[in-house]
């Protein structure tokens, strides 16, 4: 069968059939380092861009496609919330009170975030109900929704209450202090009045817990508590005021597109932001870590290609009498390239095949994998607290894998080349007289 093969494919097979000798030792290291090389690249590439594309997903799914903020508060927002939704490519519009509270439960405090929504409203701008794994999304009354995360910490479950203090008055308490201490010589009666409005400012809220939600980022998770708009602005002072406004649009991708058609129809104090404005420089971030690691890895198949290099070199050393036989013969210059060539490409091939599979496969046990890993080295590889998942994402991309494949095997190629043309350029004679 093999004597029907072209005669430089039939030599290369030949040099190629494993033998017991330290050549075929470093033959097998070559396709070793290929099968490496592509195999971290599969993985980390497609390990990267899940990272970022699920974060997106995260980000868009808990946050609003659009910010509409004062740095402040705003007053009157009702009107600009009509205006909000009459912009074309709005699709919902929804008001919030964001800030910092501190959160007691059974003697632990926690500095967590809240954020007041109309459920109503905000069901329309965000997936919040996909992300509740107990209890509901019941914002009703004095009520609350809080992350897993935070859940965890403080040891609550649906149905426990939640003690929480607000700092947004604390501006007013002192005020208030200020002018008790100017009234020292006062009446007894205005200064109890006084101490009872000091008391009235102070007391915290009692929030009882109808959900727990997880949306797989850590951060949000355990940061974040859910409450009703009117209870946000009772902890803030805000009376009628808000924070902010939360847009929705068609589209996420066109959030920066339609920001520009909803500037016309807002006061130009007011500031608007896309989820891609508040996260750019996480995702550049990503963008250019995943960039770099492919050329910084690219240098493993590098490494590997000189291996091959170093191969073939050594099988013309070997091979010099037989090679001054085909010249002899009359073998061209392009035949003497094609079986070193072709064993080069062989090898790559090889490798990159073998590799392929290795990455996909590890791609798909990659969670079971990384507990094991930390299971047997003691360390957690994909700590949650650092990279905010509960697992690791991956997504593969078909073109980058395509792209990693044959940059592998053209640099595999190029680097069987060199030898090959050395092989060529031998003088039959003296490759002949070669003992």
């Amino acid at each position: 069968m093999s004597s029907r093969l072209p005669a430089p494919l039939f030599l290369a097979a030949r040099y190629l059939k494993p033998k017991r000798t330290f050549l075929a030792v470093i033959t097998l290291i070559s396709v070793l380092g290929v099968t490496l090389g592509i195999t971290v690249l599969i993985l980390v590439m497609s390990v990267m861009t899940g990272f970022e594309r699920e974060l997106q997903r995260k980000v868009i799914g808990f946050d609003a496609h659009l910010l509409v903020t004062n740095n402040g508060l705003i007053d009157g927002w009702k009107n600009l919330f009509e205006r909000a939704e009459k912009t074309p490519g709005v699709v919902a519009v929804s008001p919030f009170v964001q800030g910092p509270v501190i959160v007691e439960f059974n003697h632990q405090r926690l500095a967590p975030k809240i954020r007041g929504i109309e459920p109503s409203l905000e069901l329309k701008v965000s997936d919040l109900s996909k992300f509740i794994i107990s209890g509901k999304l019941d914002l009703g009354g004095d009520s609350t929704v809080i992350g897993s995360e935070l859940a965890r910490t403080l040891g609550v479950h649906v149905g426990d209450v939640l003690t929480v203090y607000s700092p947004g008055n604390l501006g007013e308490v002192i005020e208030q202090l200020d002018k008790l201490k100017l009234k020292e010589k006062g009446s007894k009666n205005t200064k109890g009045g006084d101490i009872d409005t000091i008391r009235q400012m102070v007391l915290p809220t009692q929030l009882t817990v109808t959900g727990i939600f997880e949306s797989g980022r850590f951060l949000y998770d355990s940061e974040f508590l859910l409450v009703p708009l009117h209870i946000g602005q009772e902890l803030y002072g805000l009376g009628g005021s808000i924070h902010g406004l939360s847009i929705r649009t068609v589209d996420a991708n066109r959030a920066a597109e339609i920001r520009e058609d909803l500037r016309k129809n807002i006061p130009e104090e007011l500031s608007c932001v896309t989820w891609m404005d508040l996260n750019k420089q996480l995702f550049d971030a990503i963008a250019m870590e995943r960039h770099v690691m492919f050329f910084l890895l690219m240098f493993i198949i590098l490494v590997a290609a000189f291996g091959i290099m170093n191969t073939l070199i050594t099988v013309t050393v070997q091979k010099t009498r037989e090679i001054g036989v085909l010249k002899a013969l009359g073998a061209r210059t392009w035949q003497i390239v094609s079986v070193f060539l072709v064993q080069g490409m062989v090898v790559g091939l090889i490798g990159v095949a073998s590799g392929l599979v290795l990455g996909m496969t590890l791609i798909r046990w990659r969670n079971e994998v990384s507990q094991w890993l930390a299971n047997v080295l003691g360390v957690e590889i994909f700590p949650r607290s650092v990279y905010q998942f509960n697992e690791i994402p991956a997504e593969i991309v078909p073109t980058d894998v395509a792209l990693i494949c044959v940059s592998a095997f053209v640099i595999c190629s190029l680097a069987a080349l060199i030898p090959a043309w050395i092989a060529s350029r031998m003088d039959p004679v003296k490759a002949l007289r070669c003992e």
